[in-house]
């Protein structure tokens, strides 16, 4: 019988993939039950070893999805400094009045970042979601985005130990063989003190967790432990160039997973 998906968690052997970026559209919280007015924080950083975090430009766009209704929040934008545990970086910040029930998907295009290192620009565009009311809707729907990853399995929603599938998709087409980079967040961060909650940092052994797209896009990834966790396809965009040099354009989305609970 043909396997309907490839399953691949393999570790990364360069160096370079242990300094990974990822961009961050984090909310404390992911589920709600009641109305809240949500802070929504837009950090560009490396989370799972709680280091140096990068300088965002005004993003290009920033929105979220309920029912299909799209929401711009670019006019809502404010600045703020991220006190990262190694430095400081320019970041933006919202709140968002959450008060029907159902999914929102929420939604940044970044302004890409110039890496001097590498002599590239890198434009993640992320999506992460929040539930109020526990009533699903259209969390698995693509938004139509440049590129991006769909969800198969609730985003808001995984248990530690099971698996999360997602499909990459460029111009609205699976992307196949595309790396995905799956970074654990070890210290979210505190949202009323702009910092990273803890010191903790966390690593895999031999580099970063990375998995492969099959030919129809898809990946799955055993979680290992609660919290959030985020996937990024690499250099999974059309636009591979911008300013004249190399663009990386990355599709990001960001999960929550908890412990199952006896009752």
């Amino acid at each position: 019988m043909k396997k309907q998906f490839i399953a691949v968690s393999v570790l990364a052997l360069s160096a370079g993939f242990a300094q990974a970026h990822f961009q961050l559209l984090y909310t404390p919280e992911v589920r709600l039950e009641s109305n809240a007015k949500v802070p929504l924080k837009m950090i560009f950083w490396h989370p799972m070893e709680n280091g140096h975090a990068m300088d965002m430009a005004e993003p290009q766009q920033a929105f979220y999805v309920f029912k299909g209704e799209k929401k711009d929040l670019l006019p809502t934008l404010k600045t703020f400094r991220f006190h990262g545990k190694d430095n400081q970086s320019l970041a933006y910040e919202t709140q968002v009045d959450i008060r029907r029930n159902g999914d929102y998907t929420f939604v940044l295009l970044p302004e890409p970042y110039f890496e001097k290192s590498e002599d590239t620009y890198i434009q993640q565009i992320t999506k992460s979601y929040l539930n109020k009311g526990g009533i699903p809707t259209d969390w698995h729907e693509p938004i139509g985005l440049p590129t991006e990853i769909v969800p198969f399995n609730k985003p808001t929603n995984v248990a530690v130990g099971s698996t999360f599938t997602g499909q990459v998709l460029s111009e609205g087409k699976p992307a196949a063989g595309v790396e995905i980079e799956i970074e654990y967040m070890a210290a979210p961060p505190d949202v009323k003190n702009n910092r990273p909650s803890s010191n903790q940092a966390v690593s895999a052994k031999g580099g970063a967790l990375v998995a492969v797209s099959d030919e129809r896009g898809m990946f799955t990834f055993g979680i290992p432990k609660a919290g959030f966790w985020g996937f990024a396809a690499l250099g999974a965009g059309p636009e591979k160039e911008y300013k004249g040099k190399e663009l990386s354009q990355d599709a990001v989305i960001w999960i929550r997973a908890d412990e199952l609970e006896s009752e």
